[in-house]
């Protein structure tokens, strides 16, 4: 199992240091999220003073560039890393696509499949000489003359990942990409019986094995030295859980487990006018919901327990903290998860 670390910093040294950092503590990767800032730049920086880290990001928004201004950003980090860069794609939701970024949204599951193959397409014609003939119902690309073109990167293409919950987007996943980005609001039942079977199905229709593809899962996980951190951890976990469960789109996955009254609830304490909903959602959500969600123990005993519960599930782990813990406290259960 490869275990990866979230890039929480974004200064120049700071991004270097932890780079470092990660790779002195056996990581496997280093990724970049897009919230706050650019989620491509302290990629550049990480790779560059790193020998074995591979970078990604997890994820960037596909729907707010079009894909050749993608496919040229991460054909160049591939080649500035020499293939050790994964682009790691996420749709975003309708309102921050059409009123954050100004772009068009429509069919995301169509439009993310499409977007990938268009990626696949440019690449090709830089890396193989392909002849660039894209034509899609979102996206066409047609127009590929020397001057424009990069030379081959090593490695070839980036390999890319798809951010998915729902069966759609994550049967699109299956059919074109190289693995999936599986959100920190998933379970090991709901990853077991609609996330595989789902990945399974699209990749039979694109002649693919499991053996070709990679799930990586953000584990929310809630750990501790002390009584009063794991308390925190603990807190902090529960109100991630209760905001992600308030969100319509992520219903499925308490409705599997019969708690879709709960998602009800906390929808509607999200939209209310109390100045402490965000703890009272926190409140709603109690111990098996929490279990379920997260892996909750002690740092001696996280490494075993994600091997439990997801060691025949999963490809690559990274810890989810919705709290402030020592980066010490992992790299013991980096060492362990390598075990396994």
């Amino acid at each position: 199992m490869k275990v990866d670390g979230k890039l929480s910093v974004w200064g120049t040294t700071e991004v270097v240091a932890e780079a470092l950092h990660h790779e002195k503590a056996g990581y496997d990767g280093l990724w970049a999220s897009e919230s706050k800032h650019d989620p491509f730049l302290p990629l550049l920086l990480a790779a560059e003073h790193t020998d074995r880290l591979e970078v990604g990001t997890a994820i960037a928004v596909a729907f707010a560039r079009s894909p050749m201004q993608l496919a040229y950003t991460a054909h160049d980090l591939q080649a500035y890393s020499g293939g050790r860069f994964s682009l790691g794609l996420g749709s975003q939701i309708k309102p921050h696509i059409e009123r954050r970024f100004a772009m068009p949204w429509s069919r995301p599951a169509a439009r993310m499949r499409e977007y990938v193959s268009a990626l696949r397409a440019i690449w090709s014609a830089w890396n193989d000489g392909e002849k660039l003939d894209f034509r899609g119902d979102f996206y066409t690309h047609t127009l590929m003359s020397p001057f424009f073109s990069p030379p081959p990167a090593p490695g070839g293409a980036p390999k890319v990942f798809v951010a998915a919950v729902g069966e759609a987007m994550t049967k699109v996943a299956g059919e074109v990409a190289d693995g999936l980005l599986a959100h920190g609001f998933t379970t090991e039942r709901y990853l077991r019986e609609v996330t595989l079977p789902t990945v399974e199905s699209g990749l039979e229709r694109s002649g693919r094995t499991r053996d070709d593809f990679s799930v990586s899962h953000l584990l929310l996980t809630a750990t501790g030295r002390t009584e009063e951190e794991l308390a925190r951890a603990i807190d902090g976990t529960r109100r991630q859980i209760a905001f992600y469960g308030s969100t319509p789109a992520y219903r499925g996955v308490l409705e599997l487990h019969g708690w879709g009254e709960l998602g009800d609830e906390l929808n509607a304490l999200s939209k209310s006018s109390r100045e402490d909903k965000w703890e009272a959602m926190g409140g709603l959500v109690d111990d098996e919901v929490l279990h379920t969600f997260a892996v909750v123990a002690e740092p001696e005993r996280v490494a075993g327990e994600i091997r439990r519960r997801y060691g025949s599930l999963v490809d690559r782990v990274s810890f989810y903290t919705a709290y402030e813990i020592d980066a010490e406290v992992w790299e013991p259960i980096v060492q362990e998860l390598h075990g396994s």
